[in-house]
């Protein structure tokens, strides 16, 4: 069955949906769609299902691992030269966020430090975007539903967030037909960056019950089902749960996240783990820390996850959640130190640096220190 419904944007979810793209596009009086997407995605034959429903789209394939700003601005000349009025990113976050980036790009000109969330860089994107329906064909970033693009700034060698209200997606069309073929180890790791988004949520100093609510469904989707799509990636049923999970936990992420995430950016821009794998292996590190000031969330957490902690101390049911988290990767195969992505302790200096400037761990329920970074990236090696 596919379902439509608005929270925060429109999402048009269930197997199958991808056939509604031309009604879609024709409600938006489109004249010339612009697709963004990977070579991966091309190679896989996803971006001509989407393309052969749009005669006449105009492909940019350019999409990288971790956009920089020289690939923000490539696919930004692809779609002012050929004037188009309508923006289709099908991928995972990498090509979703290029494509929002685009959009913004298109009619703002000047330094992207400008817009960056750090500075209120939403109070300056007052120029109309061409609206953008979003495509997922990995359950992680949950960046259709999100009001946010990560670039990476190869000139400072870090990951800006710029964010403003008219980078959110019109449309997410979500169908879990179009994740199962994606490997396992993508799966996997994209799965556990669905579940850091939600536990950072719930985590998260900000006041915002709504998303709390969301972040512990989220959290319950990950736990019943990333194991099973790992290993089954044709259970439709556990790929709708999954993209589900993604789309909640960036909804839930409108509280804001925490260390985890802090962590994670750096290990992307200098030493290239895929962001995704780099949540996972520092997450159940980042609840260690968080435990001796957050317990009882974290034992609210370990609850969805689906441990026994209804009749522990706030201690045990959080000590359950962490348990969880370190089990849940071995079952789904992926490193838990950091020394499995070939990081090492000279690297730590360099990446500590850089988390602490991070905005994440602002909001993270411990505060943070530069050595306390310093010291996480030692526990995770």
């Amino acid at each position: 069955m596919i379902s439509n419904f608005s929270f925060p944007n429109r999402m048009v979810f269930g197997p199958g949906a991808l056939s509604q793209l031309p009604d879609l596009i024709a409600e938006q009086n489109a004249n010339k769609v612009l697709l963004v997407t990977d070579a991966g995605l091309v190679k896989a034959g996803l971006a001509d299902l989407v393309s052969n429903l749009l005669p006449g789209a105009i492909c940019f394939d350019g999409v990288e691992a971790n956009p920089t700003e020289a690939c923000m601005e490539a696919a930004t000349d692809v779609l002012r030269k050929n004037a188009c009025d309508l923006v289709i990113g099908l991928g995972g976050g990498s090509a979703i966020d290029t494509a929002k980036a685009a959009c913004f790009r298109l009619n703002h000109p000047g330094p992207l430090a400008d817009f960056e969330i750090q500075v209120d860089g939403h109070l300056k994107m007052t120029n109309d975007v061409p609206p953008l329906i979003a495509i997922p064909t990995t359950a992680g970033t949950g960046s259709e539903v999100g009001r946010s693009a990560v670039i990476t700034r190869k000139d400072e060698g870090r990951k800006a967030v710029i964010f403003g209200p008219k980078l959110l997606p019109i449309i997410a069309l979500c169908d879990p037909e179009l994740t199962t073929t994606l490997p396992s180890h993508i799966t996997a790791a994209t799965g556990m960056d669905a579940l850091t988004h939600n536990i950072e949520a719930y985590l998260s100093t900000s006041f915002h019950p709504i998303c709390d609510a969301i972040a512990l469904g989220g959290i319950r989707l990950v736990a019943n089902n990333l194991e099973t799509a790992v290993k089954d990636g044709h259970n439709i049923e556990a790929r709708g749960n999954m993209l589900l999970a993604s789309s909640m936990g960036a909804i839930a992420f409108q509280k804001d996240l925490g260390v985890a995430h802090a962590l994670a950016h750096p290990l992307s821009t200098l030493a290239n783990v895929p962001h995704g794998l780099a949540n996972a292996i520092v997450l159940s590190h980042t609840m260690v820390f968080n435990k001796p000031v957050a317990a009882l969330r974290l034992k609210d957490i370990g609850h969805a996850l689906g441990c026994a902690t209804d009749a522990t101390s706030d201690e045990t049911g959080a000590d359950l959640a962490i348990d969880f988290v370190r089990d849940l990767l071995a079952r789904v195969n992926l490193p838990d130190h950091l020394s499995a992505v070939g990081i090492t302790e000279s690297m730590i200096p360099d990446l500590s640096q850089q988390a602490i400037a991070d905005a994440n761990h602002r909001t993270n329920p411990r505060p943070c220190t530069e050595s306390d970074m310093a010291n996480l990236y030692q526990a995770a090696l």
